[in-house]
């Protein structure tokens, strides 16, 4: 004797098309909200342009490299990827979670996860392009050379930019409010930027200041690209830095992230 089934629906997964969409998507909120664009590719890009018309900017050091391709081109790309990183992708995640986005994306095909991955993949390109426009005003426009060790540069960024990602999300998972995740990435912004040599050589800071800020990603980022510019190998130290950060803050995020 036989028996009719039920036909249950099969869940598919997104594809290729459903993650263009969301990646686009994100890009148009990015792109509506005009000071989260500008601000973090438009205020490094200026810092660099009025270090690069002042006086020192190529002075040659005893590397044989300028001040501008060993220490304001590190600078300045550690600054963009902070400010996307740190201070941006924190408050747009925290604004999804206020308006319950993720909470409804929750119970569809297209989980919450989906809006983080493709939020850091427009942050990405962000940062390309900050750190395009910056390598290239530098070296058309103030005589800065390319990394003379290219390779090592490449790594120092992947670390730069994977450290400042993990603790973005890190404050975006623990923030209460839209306002909280920009408060409290603005604070780290502006602590690592002091104590990684944004406000003047760390060589004038107090030791133990310098120690902590070596410490940080900003500073140790900064320390392996300016090493990777002038042809040497990063500090094993930076680089254990920035990987270090890059898996504690991005597993502590991955177990503190909330959706609701």
């Amino acid at each position: 004797m036989s028996h009719d089934t039920e036909t249950l629906p099969v869940a598919h997964r997104p594809g290729p098309a459903a993650w263009a969409q969301l990646v686009l998507g994100e890009a148009r909120v990015v792109v509506r909200d005009t000071a989260g664009l500008i601000l973090p590719i438009g205020m490094p890009v200026l810092i660099l342009v009025m270090n690069g018309i002042g006086d020192g900017a190529d002075q040659v050091l005893a590397n044989g490299s300028t001040v501008m391709s060993a220490i304001i081109l590190p600078l300045t790309l550690s600054m963009v990827a902070a400010l996307v990183g740190v201070v941006n992708m924190p408050s747009f995640l925290a604004s999804y979670r206020k308006h319950g986005i993720l909470r409804r994306l929750a119970v569809t095909p297209a989980r919450p996860s989906m809006v983080l991955v493709s939020q850091m993949a427009v942050s990405l390109v962000q940062f390309l392009i900050g750190a395009g426009l910056a390598v290239t005003l530098g070296v058309v426009a103030f005589g800065a050379t390319l990394p003379a060790a290219p390779g090592w540069a490449l790594l120092a960024g992947l670390g730069l930019v994977g450290s400042m990602y993990a603790v973005g999300l890190l404050i975006a998972a623990t923030a209460r409010s839209v306002n909280g995740a920009l408060a409290v990435g603005l604070v780290a912004f502006f602590v690592m930027l002091a104590l990684g040599g944004g406000f003047g050589p760390v060589e004038n800071l107090p030791d133990a200041l310098a120690t902590i800020g070596e410490r940080l990603p900003f500073g140790a980022a900064s320390a392996a690209l300016s090493a990777a510019w002038v042809g040497q190998a990063p500090s094993s130290l930076h680089l254990a830095v920035l990987t270090a950060w890059t898996v504690v803050a991005g597993a502590l995020s991955a177990k503190l992230f909330r959706w609701t």
